[in-house]
């Protein structure tokens, strides 16, 4: 599974991470801890396990959401999405293995009438949250060690 790529708002962004990809993908993926990293996150529920039809229930930036996991192959790539006020996401996390740490590559989509209602302001929300949660994931997976 892909994001959508006829939706009006999409977003990619990269970051490298100076860590092991395990490292970085248990970060990533124990979802009851992104608090910890995330000030601006609540998570509601969590997946016992990871595994497509999984689904948990999270709040950020104001948006109460329920996403179902699409794909998992770990240590390398989730995907998840589903709706939030009108917004129907999906996203695309994958991690590469590189000298010296890991690659992450994450891409997004938007779509639904609160995105065709103004979807400049859906770019610029999307993109600024995607870098923060890099930049928080890239402080959380060095700073664990990992």
């Amino acid at each position: 599974m892909d994001i959508d790529t006829t939706a009006p708002v999409i977003t990619r962004d990269e970051i490298f991470v100076p860590a092991s990809i395990q490292g970085v993908w248990d970060v990533q993926t124990h979802i009851a801890d992104w608090p910890r990293w995330q000030t601006d996150v609540t998570v509601h529920e969590s997946p016992t396990h990871l595994v497509p039809g999984a689904q948990f229930r999270w709040h950020v930036s104001g948006l109460d959401i329920v996403s179902t996991i699409h794909e998992v192959e770990p240590p390398r790539r989730i995907v998840w999405g589903g709706p939030a006020a009108g917004i129907t996401a999906v996203h695309v996390w994958e991690l590469t293995p590189v000298e010296g740490g890991v690659v992450v590559r994450t891409r997004e989509s938007w779509a639904g009438p609160a995105v065709d209602a103004d979807p400049p302001t859906m770019q610029a929300a999307l993109d600024a949250s995607l870098a923060e949660w890099l930049d928080n994931l890239r402080a959380a997976a060095t700073r664990s060690g990992h």
